[in-house]
């Protein structure tokens, strides 16, 4: 049995440039690939309709297994609840993220941090987006949605970055999440001396089953909002603009025609998927793939190898805003489909056209180089432009 660092090299955690080809060849030869993985021995499971058939059913494959992983650093919370423990508890927070959350006063106060972002640099000529604009751009919005106020959003990423790490360094994760608890300990009581008009204070004074959530319970969901929502879409717009920046003619037309910027974020969920993996834990004995599951046995989804498959998609590769796929699994699928979605699109629409606005003939950096990295996660490590 193979480990992830057989499979994929000893930089697979963090700096892994191209994972694709890898994927490509378990697709075809070990599409349910028996693996040790971190949580324990499992499998890796690489084809769109194996990742879906999992991913839609939450009895048969558990999300528990995620107690394993990320709970460690989290404490309990909804990514490994199951049933009706999960909706109680999703449903806390859920409402601050449907479609009608995010209208009302929520557009105009997104569009005014990414503006704000844009003024320090947006006479400059030149800038990296990732360092001045994607890093902190989404990590402001979830802040303000929950209420949490923040001075140093550069130490804040950090920390938020290093607890979702925990694959790639385990104590530095649990370090960030310490200091992440430190800092939003005095915020929590406060919210609990008096609520305000925040998701926050929801949290500090809901009921579930006739009981108030303990400041753990607090502690977790807030180490889960803070950190995924500033990760995930901050790697989405980082993917998209390297995306179209790469590509002239798509970026160009979406540029003209802001109706394709829904496209251009869909194909780049599909493309370039931010968040790469999905764990689930096998209850009972099962088949996948052709492969006989023990109950228990961990199963890791490889979302971004589902995504390129080319049983599913044409020329999966090849990144194609007239492609409409809107069928990928980046959000991944069923009772777990991302909570976050329609705020992160609504993130990067607002991001891209402001951008497209402030920017005037906005091109990569032919002095400069930049790639997508990682394993876990993706995203480009900088993205040097010229505009103007």
């Amino acid at each position: 049995m193979s480990d992830l660092i057989d499979i994929f090299g000893g930089h697979f955690m963090s700096a892994l440039p191209n994972p694709y080809t890898r994927f490509r060849q378990l697709r075809d030869e070990e599409p349910v690939k028996a693996v040790d993985l971190p949580m324990g021995p499992g499998y890796l499971v690489t084809r769109y309709e194996d990742v879906l058939t999992v991913l839609r059913d939450p009895t048969l494959f558990s999300s528990r297994a995620n107690a394993k992983g990320i709970g460690l650093v989290m404490g309990r919370t909804i990514l490994e609840m199951d049933g009706k423990e999960h909706s109680r508890h999703r449903n806390l927070v859920s409402l601050a993220f449907v479609p009608k959350a995010l209208g009302g006063s929520l557009p105009a106060t997104v569009e005014r941090i990414a503006h704000e972002l844009l003024d320090a640099f947006a006479r400059d000529g030149q800038a990296d987006l990732v360092e001045q604009f994607t890093k902190t751009f989404p990590l402001r919005v979830i802040a303000h949605i929950i209420g949490v106020p923040i001075q140093d959003y550069d130490a804040f990423q950090r920390w938020s970055l290093a607890v979702i790490g925990l694959g790639s360094d385990p104590a530095a994760a649990f370090e960030a999440a310490e200091a992440l608890v430190a800092y939003l300990r005095p915020i929590v009581a406060d919210r609990q001396a008096a609520a305000q008009d925040d998701l926050l204070s929801t949290l500090a004074h809901a009921d579930v089953d006739g009981h108030r959530l303990s400041d753990e319970e607090i502690f977790g969901f807030l180490k889960l909002l803070l950190p995924a929502g500033a990760e995930t879409t901050y790697r989405l717009l980082g993917n998209t603009l390297f995306a179209l920046l790469h590509n002239v003619q798509q970026f160009d037309a979406v540029r003209a025609d802001r109706s394709q910027i829904r496209w251009a974020i869909e194909e780049t969920l599909r493309w370039e998927s931010p968040v790469q993996l999905a764990s689930r834990e096998a209850t009972s004995v099962t088949h996948l793939g052709g492969i006989e599951l023990a109950s228990g046995s961990q199963v890791l989804t490889c979302l971004g190898a589902a995504n390129r498959d080319e049983r599913h998609y044409p020329e999966p590769d090849r990144f194609d805003v007239a492609r409409h796929a809107d069928d990928h699994v980046a959000f991944g699928f069923g009772r777990h489909f991302c909570l976050g979605s329609h705020l992160a699109r609504l993130e990067a629409t607002t991001a891209l056209n402001a951008l497209f606005d402030r920017l005037p003939n906005l091109r990569l950096d032919p002095a400069q180089s930049c790639g997508v990295y990682g394993f876990a996660f993706r995203s480009p490590d900088r993205l040097p432009v010229r505009f103007g």
